[in-house]
């Protein structure tokens, strides 16, 4: 497994030296960063796993860059622990306000730093995982854990079949599933059923989609796929 990796991006050069050894110690693997604009252009570039970001910065101050990092759809779930000098508890307030995650105000205990990278990181994960559960194709969402299916944000009864083979097509993305690969994915691979099976489930699947059912293609004499941009309506 690759080192989690974490950016610090602060002016002081002895408090940055300071946390980038312990984290590494930890098995962080860090970069760090005194220019606020530089940082920010290093992160964007390539988003690392957490930022430790100081408040007070040249060329861009800490507010500015989480600001920007919340904005870029790639970098708006980052994990972020703001780090400054002032303790007033207005700053802590527009910290949070803006989308640090959180706080730190100096001295601090690096032991304290560490135990919350952790924790937040694991959240992350934690995240990450919640949404690797949820699938979505225009106005459905599939939740996969609780096997539930919503349209326009109201519950859609689905048969158990009906709902693999709805998270099949919708996992797949565009590419063509072919009638055998759904029933092994909806059914199994050992269950013995004709094409027609399939395409009953489907006819029965499209019905209760209703408008929705434009998402569910059917590529004739092949199977089924999801309707992409490039499909016409």
């Amino acid at each position: 497994m690759s080192k989690r990796r974490i950016v610090i991006v602060e002016d002081e050069a002895d408090m940055a030296e300071l946390i980038a050894m312990r984290l590494q110690r930890e098995h962080y693997e860090v970069t760090v960063c005194n220019d606020g604009l530089d940082a920010l252009g290093v992160i964007v570039a390539d988003p690392p796993d957490l930022v430790i970001l100081d408040l007070m910065l040249p060329g861009m101050s800490g507010k500015e860059i989480t600001t920007r990092l919340r904005a870029n759809s790639r970098t708006a779930d980052l994990p972020i622990i703001m780090l400054t000098a002032l303790s007033e508890e207005t700053d802590v307030v527009v910290g949070l306000h803006i989308g640090a995650d959180d706080y730190m105000t100096k001295p601090f205990s690096m032991s304290v730093l560490v135990a919350r990278i952790s924790a937040l990181l694991r959240r992350a994960e934690q995240q990450r995982a919640d949404i690797e559960q949820t699938l979505s194709a225009g106005p459905i969402e599939i939740d996969l854990d609780r096997h539930r299916v919503r349209l326009d944000g109201r519950d859609v009864s689905l048969t158990l079949t009906e709902f693999r083979l709805l998270a099949a097509i919708v996992t797949a993305s565009g590419r063509v599933l072919q009638r055998d690969q759904l029933i092994d994915s909806a059914m199994g691979p050992d269950t013995i059923v004709t094409d027609r099976t399939i395409d009953v489930h489907m006819t029965a699947l499209r019905k209760k989609l209703g408008e929705a059912r434009k998402y569910i293609r059917t590529v004739r004499g092949v199977g089924y796929k999801l309707a992409g941009s490039e499909d016409s309506p």
